[in-house]
């Protein structure tokens, strides 16, 4: 029988379908599936939120691509197991999961970027190439699930000064951008240096350093 949705008090577009817990390398978690109409977004926690201190948090968009086959042209599968690993060291904390693949434009689009990448545009081009804004993405529902889950204030685990911003205006207090750094190699280089040079994103301590 399937387990009934009861509706988050916080949000009327968003539904509470699933939560368990899960246990992972980084230590046993808290799972909720949130359902807003047919998009499903993951609440990832561990400890209690009670009170004013801010929570260790991070927003995450999903990439198949690094998080499911490992590829080395981003960083987002080290930044996914940072913010557990971190999350996990601290004794409490929240991860939210949203499906926007590829800033956005999807999976299949995002194979098209890559190619045109190949062919010499950088990843704003390419997205731009295809007809699509740099960014697509929006947080209004990792906001809405952020005050189910009784946070309002957070250290934000990110580098893009536009997600800080999107959550504050939908009314999450940050209190602190904690930096979200991965690995920096020949594949991805570039993808960074773009990310910091045209988007924005504080990479610049990390990009001093050799590919390795």
């Amino acid at each position: 029988m399937a387990t009934p949705a009861v509706k988050a008090p916080s949000s009327p577009s968003l539904d509470v379908y699933a939560e368990a817990e899960l246990p992972t390398a980084h230590g046993s978690f808290r799972v909720r599936v949130y359902r807003d109409g047919a998009e499903e977004i993951l609440a990832i926690t561990l400890g209690e939120f009670a009170g004013d201190e801010p929570v260790f948090a991070r927003v995450h968009s999903e990439c198949f691509t690094g998080e499911v086959l490992g590829s080395l042209k981003c960083d987002c599968r080290d930044q996914l197991e940072s913010a557990l690993a971190e999350i996990s060291a601290r004794g409490a904390g929240a991860l939210i999961y949203l499906r926007q693949e590829g800033r956005g434009i999807g999976l299949g689009n995002k194979i098209r970027a890559y190619a045109l990448q190949a062919a010499g545009a950088d990843t704003v081009e390419a997205n731009h190439q295809l007809g699509f804004a740099t960014d697509l993405r929006e947080f209004r529902v990792a906001a809405a699930i952020l005050r189910d889950l009784g946070i309002a204030r957070i250290e934000l685990n990110t580098n893009n000064p536009d997600k800080v911003r999107d959550l504050e205006d939908h009314g999450i207090e940050v209190t602190r951008r904690v930096p979200a750094h991965g690995r920096v190699t020949d594949h991805n280089r570039c993808y960074l240096e773009t990310k910091s040079a045209t988007l924005g994103h504080d990479l610049a301590a990390l990009l001093v350093n050799r590919a390795r």
